[in-house]
């Protein structure tokens, strides 16, 4: 099991010794063990150091790729750009992540390397009067008009489950989000005991499978449920109708993999599939999901209770609208998940061609909660590649409350995109179950790092709130974003996105063709829209 990836280390500890032993007879002369006794201490050093994973899973080997890190600006074009499976990645915000969770400088000389004049370039518009804000924790308030409202910071760590995740990568997030004061998802793999270990705020993702508050056939158990819910540090229930990656798709963990961990965890028997339904059986109209949220909310003592989701038909959101204003009943917030939010694993068609993008998504539950007077009732969350500091402002001001980030906190972890999170081979020890690969991840190092980056990152969305004139992130609107349409034209976003006024869609007035298409077919009793 170790053989391959410590291989080198071993064979160059072998053939010291062999040289040391034929030295000692005076077959050859000890300057022959100088080079192979120095490469084998740093290969001990690699493993017994704590500060790079990849080091301690591939001692010696893993010094390739610092040294292609450290010549980046002569081989970028060769080693570090272009395509992966087809699909674009960004080197530059991984490595914006990197130096702010390291506490390196990220500041660079020479200005921008960006090409200003490209199409979909964006900037935020800066003030000539910039105003000083006395701090960078920035919050709002969730289910302020319920028994246990949450405030939570703006940036927060979004959905990944124990499973997906190793033990000690759930341990390093909590840690930091405890040490930061934000919060924590669990994603829909439950609560495990590493994420009570360092009582970092935890929201509880409760999805199809109802893992952690289950009865044997898989069907929601009340008991469970409300046991769980009333623990201090969950602060917040996110029931997850889809994810962005994978909306409409259940998914399998494999026998093979569940461990007695993830058993317990979950609430599942060992040596049985785990199967995740692409659909909640405790509910099957919008009007069913809010009595859901509802018996969630009593059951969990006044806790803050919404949803997840990646919008798809647009009729099906419409018809959860309409049964808030049939039933008086409102999630106190809803996430919106874009469909290039990331997994673990998806099948290629689902990661490209299926769900709403998070702009528009998010600008689809921003309209409609405005157009039917529900906007201040209930706040919005967001999620799907936002990383950097313009990110987060970016997507506050098209109309979310706060930001989530999977992608972001994983590269805090040390996570290389290798993309074999599936394969269980995780190089930095970050989504693997393999303990001997999750060794390499040290979690008070970790930790660290991963509250070094949500600090780094609030402090440069309070300089960019600052430069814009603005006193909270909640004074973000879209007039404050520019967007370049080609080579001599530039839009402010508040042109060229739309957006309802509040109460448009109670006095019939639709506006844009959406709404006056899917508005009227929508319906509270069902999730298929009234034809004919």
């Amino acid at each position: 099991m170790l053989a391959y990836r410590y291989l080198t280390l071993w064979l160059l500890v072998l053939l010291t010794l062999a040289l040391a032993a034929c030295a000692g007879t005076h077959a050859i002369s000890w300057a022959w063990i100088v080079i192979p006794l120095a490469l084998s201490a740093v290969g001990l050093r690699d493993v017994l150091q704590k500060r790079h994973a990849v080091l301690r899973n591939y001692p010696l080997i893993g010094h390739f790729r610092f040294l292609f890190e450290a010549i980046r600006p002569e081989l970028r074009q060769y080693f570090f750009e272009g395509e992966m499976d087809g699909r674009p990645f960004s080197r530059k915000k991984r490595s914006i992540v990197y130096q702010r969770a390291k506490a390196d400088v990220d500041s660079r000389p020479f200005g921008t390397e960006l090409d200003v004049q490209q199409q979909g370039y964006e900037w935020i518009g800066h003030s000539l009067s910039p105003t000083k804000i006395a701090s960078h924790d920035f919050r709002v308030t969730v289910g302020e008009h319920r028994a246990q409202p949450y405030s939570m910071s703006v940036f927060n760590i979004s959905a990944m489950s124990f499973g997906s995740l190793s033990a000690n990568a759930i341990r390093a997030l909590n840690q930091g989000a405890k040490k930061g004061n934000f919060a924590h998802d669990t994603g829909e793999g439950s609560v495990s005991a590493y994420h009570r270990e360092f009582g970092g705020d935890l929201v509880w993702q409760v999805a199809s499978g109802y893992f952690g508050c289950r009865n044997a056939d898989g069907s929601f158990d009340d008991e469970k449920f409300a046991a769980q819910a009333k623990s201090p540090q969950i602060r917040m229930i996110e029931v997850k109708l889809s994810q962005g990656a994978k909306p409409g798709h259940g998914g399998v963990l494999p026998a093979a993999k569940i461990t007695p961990e993830i058993s317990a965890t979950r609430g599942i028997p060992m040596g049985i599939d785990c199967i995740s339904p692409a659909v909640h059986s405790s509910f099957s109209t919008p009007i069913g999901l809010l009595e859901f949220i509802e018996k969630l909310r009593q059951l969990s003592g006044g806790k803050p209770v919404g949803i997840k989701m990646c919008i798809g038909h647009p009729w099906e959101f419409f018809g959860i609208a309409k049964a808030m204003l049939q039933t008086g009943i409102t999630p106190d917030f809803i996430t919106v998940d874009g469909s290039e939010g990331g997994t673990g694993a998806a099948p290629l068609e689902f990661v490209d061609h299926v769900g709403m993008p998070l702009q528009e998504g998010l600008l689809m539950v921003h309209n409609t909660l405005v157009g039917i007077g529900l906007r201040d009732k209930v706040k919005i969350g967001a999620s799907g590649k936002i990383i950097t500091a313009f990110d987060i402002a970016r997507t506050l001001a098209l109309g979310a409350d706060w930001c989530n980030s999977a992608r972001g906190f994983m590269f805090a972890l040390g996570c290389i995109q290798s993309q074999s999170c599936h394969t269980d081979r995780c190089p930095t020890g970050v989504a693997t179950q393999n303990q001997v690969r999750a060794r390499a991840l040290v979690v008070p190092d970790k930790a660290e790092r991963v509250y070094r980056f949500h600090q780094s990152t609030l402090h440069a969305l309070q300089e960019l709130v600052q430069a814009a004139g603005l006193p909270h992130t909640s004074a973000l609107r879209p007039h404050h974003i520019v967007h370049r349409i080609n080579d001599h034209e530039i839009q402010l976003l508040s042109e060229l996105l739309k957006y309802l006024e509040p109460g448009d869609l109670l006095a019939g007035q639709f506006r844009y063709q959406v709404y006056e298409k899917y508005w009227p077919i929508a319906r509270a009793e069902s999730f298929h829209p009234q034809l004919g």
